[in-house]
Formats: structure tokens, sequence, C-alpha cells
């Protein structure tokens, strides 16, 4: 039962053909499998989970489900509260910090629906990386290939999902961080547009968004996720719990192979985005290519803006634990330390330049498709592509976090044992639209998930 979607636990739980107990019994027993060896969930609540499995099989018989998720078994990732589990942001420095006491918005609506959260995924410290390394959790493992990373910074909730240990996951995506996990572990995942989801601290530059084995169930959770929240500043949305496929005739799509600037994709890479965009032509879209939109380079911009902001957070803690962090951490933080008003002012304001600029050329098409990072993929227990320059591989997903623009990643493929997903970004609120082409895509090749064999 823990090969099932969300869609098809809940048709199961309507026709009584299973039960919410046995779901989670079945979740639970893949999660004692694979858990040592994927690293990939902390904070397993088995017996609250039980609990409320036998809650929602009461609810069920009674033909009175709580909500729209009632017992699905669900994960979340550490830099999302969730009432009674620890939110650590990946740092040892934070080994003994007390069980939240609220959750999160995204949490509260997901819990409110029925939802069973049994577990935090693990991340990299402060979400500071677009890979699944910890100086508190250690290394995080793909399911594909565990010799590999599975991206970051939500680096369990990809694990987790691509493997069965949960049918719904939530992440979070400040650069890449929902995008980079689903196409390292071949899975669905969503950058919603900013403000569709409400959260918890405000952020310009983060979004929540969902991670799942199938379009259904990201738009399902998403009709969840994006309901208001008195405490949040984000307004939310309305995305319906089903949507239909997108006729893509004569959209016009277009292809970006080359931001301008960092590594540009490489042939293994671009021959899969290209096969996706070819099965867009055969949808009837008009395809065309991009050229590079950017004639200077942003990354140094990048890495001090999000430099400074880790900095930041590391001065938070307590004087004696603030080198308990990684030493990547600890040496970007280092570097910047003392960085003039100005340079940081001057570097916001060239990243600033950068994205309004792509956020323009995307707004020129219906879709644009591109590569989620420039590789298929890199070690487990590496920060980044680049140990020296650990945030370059982000070339391809950082710039829509500050346009605030919606993109999703679909499976296209594999690279050896690696598998790769196409990045599809749209223009500023249109979720339902890109949704609806992701629906278009699988149907068009006749996507279904297949699960790995996790060695």
């Amino acid at each position: 039962m823990w090969k099932l979607s969300a869609t098809e636990l809940l048709e199961g739980y309507r026709s009584g053909e299973f039960s919410p107990v046995d779901v989670m019994k079945s979740t639970l027993e893949r999660c004692e499998q694979l858990n040592g060896t994927l690293n990939a969930l902390y904070d397993i609540q088995k017996e609250r989970a039980l609990a409320e499995a036998v809650e929602s099989e009461a609810r069920w018989k009674a033909g009175k489900p709580k909500g729209p998720l009632d017992g699905i078994p669900a994960v979340i990732k550490d830099s999302i509260d969730v009432a009674g589990m620890r939110m650590f942001r990946g740092m040892k420095a934070k080994y003994d910090i007390e069980p939240s006491t609220e959750d999160s918005p995204p949490a509260a609506r997901m819990i409110e629906a029925g939802a069973i959260v049994f577990a935090k995924t693990t991340m990299p410290d402060m979400g500071f990386l677009g890979a699944g390394v910890s100086s508190y959790h250690g290394v995080t493992r793909n399911p594909w290939d565990t010799n590999l990373n599975t991206g970051g910074s939500s680096a369990g909730a990809g694990a987790a999902i691509a493997s069965g240990m949960a049918a719904l996951a939530i992440g979070s995506d400040v650069g890449g961080s929902v995008r980079l996990p689903a196409s390292h572990c071949g899975i669905v995942g969503l950058k919603p547009t900013a403000g569709v989801v409400p959260h918890l601290p405000y952020s310009r530059d983060r979004v929540v968004g969902p991670l799942t084995r199938t379009v259904e169930d990201c738009i399902l959770l998403m009709s969840v996720i994006d309901a208001p929240d008195e405490r949040a500043f984000e307004k939310g949305a309305s995305i319906p719990a089903t949507l239909q496929k997108l006729d893509l005739s004569g959209k016009k799509v277009g292809v970006l192979m080359d931001i301008g600037c960092g590594q540009a994709a490489v042939p293994e890479v671009e021959a899969l985005v290209r096969q996706a965009a070819a099965t867009f032509a055969e949808l009837g879209a008009i395809v065309s290519d991009i050229p590079a939109p950017l004639d200077f380079d942003f990354l140094d911009d990048l890495k001090l803006y999000f430099s400074v902001k880790a900095g930041m957070e590391r001065a938070s803690l307590p004087k004696e634990r603030q080198r308990d962090v990684l030493d990547v951490v600890n040496t970007l933080c280092d570097a910047v330390e003392g960085a003039p008003a100005t340079e940081y002012i001057m570097a916001a304001s060239r990243f600033d330049k950068a994205q309004r600029i792509v956020a323009k050329v995307i707004d020129q098409y219906d879709f644009v498709l591109a590569p989620t990072l420039p590789v298929a993929n890199y070690a487990a227990d590496a920060v980044g592509v680049d140990a020296e320059r650990p945030h370059d591989h982000v070339v391809f997903t950082a710039l829509i976090n500050q346009s605030g623009q919606p993109a999703a990643v679909m499976p296209c493929g594999f690279v050896g044992t690696s598998p790769v997903g196409v990045q599809i970004m749209s223009s500023f609120g249109n979720d339902e639209a890109i949704l609806q082409a992701c629906l278009s895509f699988a149907d068009a090749r006749s996507y279904k998930y297949e699960f790995p064999e996790v060695k």
C-alpha cells in the first residue's frame, strides 16, 4: 500500500477497499526498511501516526472524512514548524532544540485536511545548500543510487517521496530547493507563485511547495496548502483539487538552455530537455529556442546575497555554537563578514536586475522549458557540483524565486542512474496553467511512476 498515490488512497478509503490503519502500517514498515539507508526522515512518530490512522478509519467508516487528505501519510521539511516536532534547520548547533509549539500555515492546512503528518524530513544547514548534506542530519542519499545526491534543500522530502516512505511531502524553495530534489529524485515538484502558499516567517525569497509522485497529487496538495491564514502576509489562492489537461495547440513555448552565465546544460541533460520540448511540439505548441538573456554574471552576487543572510542566521545562534554548522557554511559566512553595506546593496541590485531580465523573457511565452540544473547529479556527500562555489548549479532555478514566478519540475528521463527533471516556468500567477500543462505532458508521455530498487 505504500506504493499508492494519495489520489489512489482516497479512492480506496471511499470504497472501503482498504483502511488508513493498513496504509499507515505499510508506510511505517517501508520507513523501517529504508530510512537507515537513505536518512530522509527524523522524528518518526509511530504511535501517534497509528492512533491518528485509527481515528481516520472511524471517520471513513462513518462516511464523515475530516477533509480532502484524511488518512494520507505525509511528511514535512525540517524548516517548517509542526507542533510537537523539532525544527533543527539542519544545524548541529540546535541539537537540543525543543519541539515546535504550533503548526506553520501550510502544515496547519494539511493537518486540518486530515493528513497524518508522522515525520519531518532532513535538510542542509539553514537550507543554504542545494544538496543533501547537513551538520545535524548527516548525508541524505538518493534512492535511485545511494552514491548520488538528492539535491536540496528539501533533500529528505525528495528521497522520502521517491522511495515510498510517504505519499505527500511539502518542502520550501529559496533558490531551487523543491525543484532540485524533484529533478534528482525523479518526482514532481512545484515552486508556486509567491503569495500562493501562506507561510511563516515571511520571506520575499522563499515559498512552500509540494513534492509528489504524480501531477494529480501535486494539484490535490496545492488545493489544500494554498488556503489563507490570518497569521501570514501572503493572501493564498484557490487552486481546485482537480484540473483538466491543457490544450497546448498554438501555445508559445520557449526553450532556455543557457542563462548567459555559469554552466550551460551538459549534452546529456540538454538532450532530455529537448525531448521534452519535442513532446510539447507534438501536442501542438509552437516551440523555439531562447537566446541567453543575460550578458553579465549574477552568480557572485547570488553568493554574496545568500552568504550574508546565512551569516545573519549564524549570528543569531549562541556564541559558543556559531561554528557548529557545516564547514562550507562557515567558510562562506566568514568571507562576507564585515562586507560593506554598499557592496551588499550593489550585489542585491544586480541580482534583482538579472531576475527582471529573465522574468521579462519568460513573460513573452506561455511556458518556458529549461534544465533544472546543468548536470544530472553529483556525489551524495558533496555540497554542490563545485565545492568552492556550491551555489552555481542553481543558475537555472534561483532567479525564478526572486521574480516570484511559478515553476514545476517533471521527470523527463535518466542520465546513467540519475533521474533528470525538466523545469516548466510561466508568468506570475499561472500556477494552474503550469499544472495543467504538466498533466498534458504526463499523459503524452504515458507517465507512470516506477519505484527504484534501493540498494
